[in-house]
């Protein structure tokens, strides 16, 4: 299992638009390959800043079958124009639990 980690970065006064453009993104998500699990969180004390941490059977599952896929460039164009920054994007793995 790989946890994608993308660190998101929206801008001001736009919360409400972002979050409603993931809410209807979701369905991209749980159709995609190897997509066990997606949520969206936001920062309590920076409520600008949000990530999103999708679950992947594989590392391969993300970058290869989403990320070069028609479903990917629909994804970024609906979250795409609130985003401050480009997200910072990585990957990480259960290690102790």
């Amino acid at each position: 299992m790989v946890y994608e980690m993308a660190h998101i970065s929206v801008q001001a006064g736009k919360n409400a638009e972002f979050e409603a453009a993931v809410a209807q993104a979701l369905p991209l998500f749980h159709r995609a390959r190897g997509c066990t699990a997606v949520e969206l969180q936001r920062s309590v004390e920076e409520p600008n800043q949000y990530v999103l941490v999708v679950q992947w059977d594989t590392l391969e599952d993300h970058m290869i079958h989403f990320r070069e896929s028609a479903d990917f460039q629909t994804w970024r164009g609906l979250v795409g124009p609130y985003f401050e920054k480009p997200p910072v994007v990585g990957h990480t793995q259960v290690v102790v639990k």
